[in-house]
């Protein structure tokens, strides 16, 4: 060992699947999560609609490497004094720091929607909530992105007595190829979801939402609009971007703390002939593994990365599977039906043995 210290904070798909790696090597590591299980983000639909998913405990991940998982939060990092603190009242000191904490749910400082709405984050009280009604009404999702359809389209099969509305301030899968987008909308169409779309949200109140186009009356909403990166990135003093994310060099390291590294939704990745990468899983774990050979000396190389597909589920029944150029950009294909479901669930089953 060479007695050198790495922290990594948050054991999302970025941060796991860094310390897993790292720990492969010579160094001492200390991962800080308060999650005991994977939290596996992508698959937080199916548990709103009461499937079970396997989420793997974060000590089997670890078993064989040099990580001592500290199950306990982050709250605050000292830049200077190279230590972070944590919920329990302890202080870690640090040679390096991995900053993974990833992303949340935006409520984009709308009146009312943190108050009143249900993100994805809360998937297991929504079941609850919606399992738990003394009789169906209506749920409105918010947001028409990949984590708003995939909400809806599940919902709207594990609930069918529920009417399901997908509320979108533009056009529900806009960023899709033309074939992509009416894939979406005839599997919505299919399912009974009333898709609202250049509706923006203006309030959430207890009937519903509040919107300059007419007001959609709900009795459970769900938010799923937007994410934005975790604050603590800002408040210690990282460099970071107007959204919040840190500003990285081609290493993944801070731009103004060299012994920081920044990786996966925190971090503004910005790439030649690319731009920022988008947060997602697609992206944060390939930096998460990139990281750990960059830390065990296995690379030297900065980090490369090109898009290929984007997937989202539509249901148990269903699936698309966008082809996309590495620029992010979408090509005309897709896979839907048995072939893009199989492809889907493929992936997603596959991601945390990945991890390792």
């Amino acid at each position: 060992m060479t007695g050198k210290h790495i922290v990594v904070i948050g054991a999302g798909y970025a941060g796991l699947s860094a310390a897993a790696g790292i720990g492969r090597g010579p160094d001492r590591v200390t991962l800080v999560a308060p999650e005991q299980r994977f939290a596996h983000r992508v698959r937080q639909h199916e548990i709103a609609a009461g499937r079970t998913v396997a989420r793997p405990e974060i000590a089997r991940v670890l078993r064989g490497r040099r990580v001592a998982h500290r199950a306990t939060r982050a709250v605050g990092i000292d830049l200077d004094a190279r230590e972070v603190r944590t919920e329990d009242g302890g202080r870690l000191a640090y040679d390096t720091l991995v900053y993974a904490l990833g992303s949340r749910t935006a409520w984009g400082g709308v009146p009312g929607a943190a108050e009143h709405a249900y993100s994805a984050e809360r998937a297991e009280e929504l079941r609850r909530r919606l399992t738990g009604a003394p009789a169906p009404g209506t749920v409105a999702v918010v947001g028409g992105g990949p984590t708003g359809i995939e909400l809806a389209t599940e919902l709207a099969e594990a609930y069918p007595a529920w009417q399901v509305r997908l509320v979108a301030a533009g056009r529900v899968g806009g960023w899709l190829s033309e074939r992509g987008r009416a894939h979406v909308r005839a599997v919505l169409g299919r399912l009974g979801v009333r898709v609202d779309e250049e509706h923006r949200v203006t309030a959430v109140t207890a009937d519903g939402l509040s919107c300059p186009t007419g007001d959609v009356p709900a009795d459970v909403v769900v938010w799923a609009a937007s994410l934005e990166p975790h604050p603590l990135a800002a408040e210690s003093g990282l460099a970071v971007n107007a959204r919040g994310r840190a500003l990285v060099d081609d290493h993944l390291r801070s731009l103004s703390h060299p012994d920081v590294y920044v990786i996966g939704d925190a971090a503004a990745v910005d790439l030649p002939g690319t731009g920022e990468l988008r947060m997602a899983c697609a992206t944060a774990m390939p930096q998460g593994r990139y990281l750990a050979k960059l830390l065990t000396g296995r690379t030297g190389k900065p980090f490369s990365f090109r898009y290929v597909t984007q997937c989202l589920s539509l249901g148990r029944g269903e699936a698309l599977v966008q082809l996309i150029h590495g620029d992010d950009s979408m090509r005309p294909r897709v896979l839907t039906g048995p072939a893009g479901r199989l492809v889907k669930a493929g992936i997603v089953k596959g991601l945390p043995l990945s991890l390792r």
